[in-house]
């Protein structure tokens, strides 16, 4: 098994280019022979509160179909988020995007201060992915900063942890004390993606990671670099890489 997580500078309210910046890495991790790639928080349109409605995506959305058509081409499970609206209601989410082209949805569980002015929260919407023998939980941001979610996560028999975030700077350390503590404790593996560079106007603390089920830090990527950290399974041994993207 190989996995992939995607740190992005995303352009404020720049669907198409941060469409083109997916489509990019996405065959990059294909090239890499990635199964699954993961990116940050509303990775589409960047993280959003006051403009989110105007932004936001539908479930079978028109124009995730190009992912739809790289998951199939590439054999790769694409997860990307976007504010999302279900009947009249607004969600922070994100589409689990399979290579027959089935699209599920993920839906934060747990929202900021702020957030629950213009999203809801949701428990419904919690999507697993099975692969390569594998259970897969899913969390948004502020998810990994309640424990009963990678507690839940690790009662459903998952193995592996994926978290997509915006943390600043001055917050990406209690996330790596976070999710390297859910490593420890309930025996997971953790994949976290997060921006860099700016989004929302403020600056992003990049340095997604993957920690292994012992806790242990296995490779981290820079505060500001944009690419793909890498991570690859073999008898039971996790080894990985960075790959900056130059664009």
């Amino acid at each position: 098994m190989i996995l992939a997580a995607a740190q992005t500078k995303p352009k404020r309210g720049d669907i198409k280019q941060n469409l083109l910046d997916h489509y990019r890495l996405i065959k990059i991790a294909s090239n890499e022979g990635v199964n699954l790639i993961v990116f940050p928080e509303m990775s589409i349109t960047g993280y959003e509160q006051e403009n989110a409605s105007l932004l936001a995506f539908y479930h079978d959305d028109s124009r995730l179909d190009k992912l739809k058509e790289l998951a199939a081409e590439n054999e790769i499970i694409i997860i990307a988020g976007a504010p999302l609206k279900i009947n009249s209601d607004l969600f922070i989410g994100e589409f689990i995007i399979q290579p027959d082209i089935s699209t599920r949805i993920y839906v934060k569980h747990f929202l900021h201060p702020g957030e629950e002015i213009y999203f809801k929260p949701s428990f419904y919407y919690n999507q697993k992915i099975l692969f390569d023998n594998e259970k897969i939980s899913l969390a948004i941001c502020a998810d990994i900063d309640h424990p009963g979610h990678a507690e839940n996560a690790s009662k459903a028999g998952s193995s592996i942890y994926i978290a997509s975030i915006f943390f600043s700077p001055q917050g990406i350390l209690s996330a790596y004390n976070s999710l390297s503590g859910y490593a420890r404790k309930y025996s997971m593996n953790v994949l976290m993606s997060n921006f860099s560079g700016k989004s929302w106007g403020r600056p992003s603390g990049g340095q997604s990671a993957f920690w292994d089920k012992t806790g242990s830090l296995i490779v981290k990527m820079s505060d500001s670099d944009s690419g793909l950290l890498v991570v690859e399974n073999i008898n039971e041994t996790w080894t990985g890489r960075t790959i900056n993207d130059k664009t």
